[in-house]
C-alpha cells in the first residue's frame, strides 16, 4: 500500500518567534543616509517608496547631524523612528527611539548591514522592508552600552579599533586589518594597553583582539557569525591575546551582563562599525528589552544561527572568530 508523502515542514513565521503584529503608526517618519552602502537608498528608490506609503522621509545633507535629526523629528510628533543607512547611523536612531519608547525600523542600505542580517530582515528585499510601518510586527531587543552609547551589534578593540580609525578600512578591510596588524604586533609596534579579568578569574593584559557583542554570535555550524538572538540579556565576549601571550590559549569567549575594561587613557574603538574614541575605564553593559523593534510581517524574522538551530550556535557564551566591523 502506497502512503502519501509526508508534507514538508512548514516554515516559521516572525509570530512563531515572538512578534507581535501591531497597528501601522499615525506619524512615521524615516531618516535616509543617501551615501550609505555606495547609493543604496537611492537605487532601491527608497524615498519614493516609502512617500508612496504614506512615510515622512528626511533626508541627511553632508553636515547633518543624526542625531540631531532624529531628536527634532520626535519633537515634532513623530511616533515612529526608521532609518535607512549603515549600522552605525542604525544604532544612532535607535537609541533616539529607546530614549523615548518609539517603535524602530531597520531598513538595511548599508554596506554589510549586520543588524538587518541577526534581527531577521530580508536583506534582499530592501523596499518590502519599508513594509514594517504599514503591516508590521513588533518584539523587544536587547541593546548594547559602552560609556553610556548604545550599540547593536558590537564594540572592536584593539586591531579592530586601531583599523577602524584608517581611512582606507571602508574600501579594503582586509588588507587594512592586515597591515594593522603587521604594525601594531610587529617589532617596535605598540598595542593599546588593555586589561580585563574574564568569568574565570583569569586576568587578559596584552590583547590583540577584544570584540564585546549586544548577545553572543554562534561559534560554528549553521550560522555562523551570526547572533542565535537579540532577547538573551547578555554580552557576548571575545578576547584574543598577543602571540607573547603563551600560558594560556590565546583565545577566549564567554558571555556576562557586563565587563569593565581598564586602559591608560583613551582608546581607539569601532562601534558598529563606526571609528570612535573612548574614555577609560570601560564599562560595558547589556540594556535588556530596551528597544521595540518592527520588520515587515513576511520577512523571516530570525537570523541564520536561529533559523537553523545548532546545540553548539546555542552554548553559553560561544563566539566565532570576530567578525569583521562594517
Amino acid at each position: 500500500m502506497n502512503h502519501p508523502p509526508h508534507p514538508a515542514p512548514r516554515l516559521s513565521t516572525p509570530m512563531s518567534r515572538g512578534w507581535c503584529p501591531v497597528k501601522p503608526p499615525r506619524r512615521p517618519v524615516l531618516l535616509v543616509n543617501p551615501r550609505s552602502g555606495d547609493g543604496a537608498a537611492t537605487r532601491n528608490e527608497i524615498v519614493e517608496r516609502a512617500r508612496e506609503r504614506g512615510i515622512e522621509t528626511v533626508t541627511l545633507g553632508p553636515g547633518d547631524d543624526l542625531r540631531t535629526r532624529a531628536l527634532a523629528v520626535v519633537a515634532d510628533g513623530a511616533d515612529a523612528l526608521g532609518m535607512a543607512g549603515g549600522d552605525g547611523s542604525l544604532a544612532d536612531v535607535a537609541a533616539v527611539a529607546a530614549a523615548h519608547g518609539l517603535p524602530f525600523v531597520c531598513i538595511p542600505v548599508g554596506t554589510r548591514n549586520h543588524f538587518a542580517l541577526d534581527l531577521g530582515v530580508d536583506r534582499q528585499d530592501v523596499p518590502g522592508a519599508l513594509d514594517a510601518f504599514t503591516d508590521g510586527v513588533e518584539r523587544l531587543i536587547d541593546v548594547g552600552e559602552v560609556n553610556g552609547r548604545i550599540f547593536l551589534n558590537n564594540v572592536s578593540l584593539g586591531i579592530y579599533g586601531e583599523a577602524v580609525q584608517q581611512a582606507s578600512y571602508r574600501d579594503t578591510k582586509v588588507r587594512t586589518l592586515a597591515e594593522t596588524a603587521r604594525r601594531v604586533l610587529g617589532p617596535g609596534g605598540r598595542m593599546p594597553a588593555l586589561r580585563l579579568i574574564d568569568d574565570t578569574g583569569r586576568e587578559h593584559a596584552h590583547l590583540a583582539v577584544l570584540l564585546v557583542s549586544n548577545n553572543p554570535y554562534a561559534l560554528n555550524g549553521p550560522g555562523l557569525g551570526t547572533r542565535p538572538t537579540l532577547a538573551g540579556g547578555r554580552l557576548g565576549i571575545l578576547v584574543l591575546d598577543t602571540p607573547d601571550e603563551r600560558q594560556h590559549p590565546p583565545e577566549r569567549a564567554w558571555s556576562a551582563h557586563q565587563l569593565e575594561v581598564q586602559a591608560p587613557a583613551t582608546v581607539h574603538a569601532g562601534i558598529d562599525g563606526e571609528a570612535v574614541e573612548l574614555v577609560a575605564p570601560l564599562e560595558f553593559a547589556v540594556r535588556p528589552a530596551a528597544l521595540r523593534v518592527r520588520i515587515s510581517a513576511r520577512h523571516p524574522g530570525a537570523s541564520p544561527a536561529a533559523r537553523i538551530p545548532s546545540p553548539r550556535s546555542h552554548r553559553a557564551g560561544a563566539q566565532p572568530s570576530p567578525p569583521t566591523a562594517e
